[in-house]
């Protein structure tokens, strides 16, 4: 029997997870797509643009992945055109031919069409854009140290965080830390400064999708460390000096970290009835794409319809992405068997955030119950630490973490290649 060939575009938390279940099995060929060569890991990409972790402590090298089984294969490149008449790919540097098309991209940061704010404000969406912030605030602190003018140095130390989800609180605490404890140490030019780090965010409420108890102690938390925040409030504009909010507010800052939205990728032949709502692809319980035959969609790229617990689709979580990947793994194997396909239901596993060094929340759904403090932070590592894909991973991040969290310092303020220099 021929192998069938499985393309994977996408290499985030679902597309490397499908990869491992399928590799396996040698009635498959699969090709991974990225247009990175490495897995990295989202929910830490915050510690590596603070200086917390190296970026390759969140990393992993997609050939170490395929170079384990004959029938997977890297290819490294961007998706110009999609043709599903005739399954195939275009990409800037070739094509492939599918039988079976896993769409597994992830998102993009989305600027709700607001061109100055695209332009001016920093993203942290990539490993990319991680570097990016911690080279340009970097900067931006050592050129505020030859400031005379108070004024005109907030302006360089001021940071304002659009989005209040885990990762902006995950952001604001702790750049307050740091902003705390390293310019008294480091930065003694700067004592005195004064510089504010803001929070800013449309609902009325931090963590809108935790329990009233998450929201409440985080606000609590990131206001004792003397964090800004601006509930019911949203930023319309930015031009790289002053942040503008909704309410008619400004703020002098040249820091806007942008964490608040994302948005699905759009393939060219793809059709556009095959997107629904934050250009998500439309799935149904199998993870079949609306009107297309053998292409599939995964995690933050796809809103799955059809568990009914889930009925207006799932969150945007490494966990979801996990899951589908297992499922879409158990049913391809089942139809070369002729064995019943499963539909897609998720085992919600809870919600965590971390706030500051130290403190966390987490809200774990069966049994239902909340944690908050050190205790959820602990739980907060465990999980992270074992969603790391490789033991030596884990092992170098967990050192990481040791090491900073008894030293109370970290030694990875480092600009290193910045993109963008001032």
């Amino acid at each position: 029997m021929e192998k069938k060939h499985v393309v994977i575009i996408g290499g985030g938390f679902s597309g490397v997870n499908l990869l491992k279940k399928l590799r396996n099995n040698n009635q498959y060929e699969i090709t991974l797509v990225d247009k990175n060569n490495y897995n990295f890991f989202p929910p830490l990409i915050y510690q590596v643009a603070t200086g917390f972790l190296e970026p390759s402590s969140i990393s992993y090298p997609f050939r170490r992945l395929t170079s384990k089984r004959k029938n997977t294969h890297f290819w490294l490149g961007e998706v110009e055109k999609i043709d599903t008449q005739n399954k195939q790919i275009h990409l800037n540097n070739g094509s492939l031919t599918y039988d079976i098309l896993v769409l597994a991209a992830g998102t993009q940061t989305n600027y709700f069409g607001m061109e100055n704010i695209e332009k001016h404000a920093i993203p942290m969406n990539t490993l990319e854009d991680a570097l990016n912030m911690r080279n340009l605030l970097l900067q931006r602190v050592e050129k505020a140290c030859k400031i005379q003018s108070i004024e005109k140095r907030r302006e360089y130390l001021n940071i304002v965080i659009a989005g209040g989800g885990p990762t902006g609180v995950e952001v604001a605490g702790m750049f307050a830390e740091l902003r705390k404890r390293i310019v008294k140490t480091e930065y003694p030019e700067l004592v005195g400064t004064n510089s504010k780090v803001y929070i800013v965010n449309s609902p009325n409420c931090l963590l809108p999708p935790m329990s009233r108890k998450s929201q409440q102690y985080a606000e609590n938390r990131l206001k004792n460390y003397g964090v800004e925040v601006l509930l019911k409030t949203r930023v319309s504009d930015f031009n790289g000096e002053e942040v503008f909010l909704n309410n008619g507010e400004t703020i002098k800052t040249k820091n806007l970290i942008w964490a608040t939205g994302v948005e699905g990728i759009v393939f060219e032949g793809i059709p556009a009835e095959s997107y629904t709502k934050g250009k998500r692809l439309e799935t149904n319980s199998f993870h079949e794409v609306k009107d297309l035959n053998d292409v599939y969609a995964l995690g933050d790229a796809s809103l799955c319809l059809g568990d009914e617990n889930f009925p207006d689709g799932h969150p945007q979580l490494a966990q979801v992405a996990i899951q589908q990947a297992q499922n879409l793994a158990h049913n391809l194997k089942s139809k070369t068997k002729n064995k019943p396909l499963k539909k897609f239901q998720y085992k919600d596993k809870g919600s965590m955030a971390i706030i500051g060094k130290s403190r966390a929340v987490a809200d774990i759904p069966k049994p239902k119950f909340h944690l908050q403090g050190f205790v959820a932070l602990m739980v907060w590592a465990f999980i992270h630490l074992f969603s790391l894909i490789s033991y030596t991973d884990r092992l170098r991040t967990f050192i990481n973490w040791v090491i900073s969290y008894t030293t109370q310092d970290q030694d990875l303020r480092m600009i290193i290649r910045p993109k963008k220099r001032l």
